[in-house]
């Protein structure tokens, strides 16, 4: 059994308040949820309207196809208006 652990850094440039933090992961975490299969939560940064710490968690039979889940979750990230990614860690065990 291999389990995939995926950490990433956003900044939310536009977010003024922790209600348009909120309003801006709901959907990230929502998303990926749904179209990974990933479990998904905010780990840190919660009191800081303008970043996020997001981890995603992938459980699999091969290392490799979690991998390979987690980078494609990683890549679909990029490219938002809404943020940003900073920086990332993925491991897999």
């Amino acid at each position: 059994m291999a389990v995939g652990v995926l950490t990433v850094q956003l900044r939310i440039p536009a977010a003024r308040t922790l209600k348009d933090k909120r309003s801006v992961l709901s959907g990230v975490l929502a998303r990926a949820r749904r179209e990974f299969g990933v479990s998904a939560a905010e780990l840190d940064g919660l009191d800081n309207p303008k970043g996020a710490v997001l981890g995603f968690a992938y459980l699999s039979n091969d290392p490799r196809h979690a991998d390979e889940v987690l980078m494609t979750l990683l890549e679909s990230l990029h490219g938002s208006r809404d943020y940003y990614v900073e920086g990332h860690e993925l491991s897999v065990l």
